[in-house]
């Protein structure tokens, strides 16, 4: 695996090192130990599928509060999507900043989410499908989520969004800058 830094302390691009033949390739596509070198304690304790049938569909921007934590290494297994990352540490250098990427089946990229940072993604095909590893258990009373069109944070989403859960759009607007 190759790991790339991001603009969000913490998170990391994660590419596939494919080892290339006739057959097609092979390549790992998650490895403790390979985290660990950089930086990343991951223990993954589930694993979860989203799939999208519609390009444009949005989910998110959640995360977890304390004490809870809820960690992430998420790879597109099936089409594409835009996938956000918020900083939402008070204490860390890159707080409130946001940060994108594609992943897609095509290549390969995976993203590593730490704690206490909002995720989401944009579908930018139909029937685009994400597997989730999981750092710790979904606990309900300790979600939260910024919304997707906060002028705080000012994210810029390739499509317009052609479908997003009303949880998603009841979020509060953070304070203005």
């Amino acid at each position: 695996m190759t790991f790339h830094e991001t603009p969000i302390a913490g998170a990391w691009i994660v590419e596939l090192d494919r080892r290339v033949d006739s057959r097609g390739f092979f390549a790992r596509s998650f490895c403790e130990e390979e985290l660990r070198a950089h930086g990343v304690e991951f223990r993954a304790v589930q694993a979860n599928l989203s799939h999208s049938d519609l390009k444009g569909t949005l989910r998110g921007m959640h995360y977890q509060a304390e004490p809870v934590s809820e960690t992430k290494f998420i790879r597109c297994v099936s089409g594409a999507v835009w996938d956000v990352i918020i900083d939402m540490r008070p204490d860390s250098p890159s707080y409130l900043t946001h940060f994108g990427v594609e992943l897609s089946a095509t290549n390969g990229r995976a993203i590593y989410v730490p704690d206490r940072c909002a995720h989401g993604n944009q579908a930018l095909t139909d029937h685009a499908e994400l597997l989730y590893l999981m750092g710790g258990f979904y606990t309900p009373g300790h979600e939260r989520g910024v919304r997707y069109d906060d002028p705080a944070i000012g994210i810029e989403w390739p499509l317009p969004a052609s479908s997003i859960h009303p949880k998603d759009l009841d979020w509060p607007l953070l304070a203005k800058p």
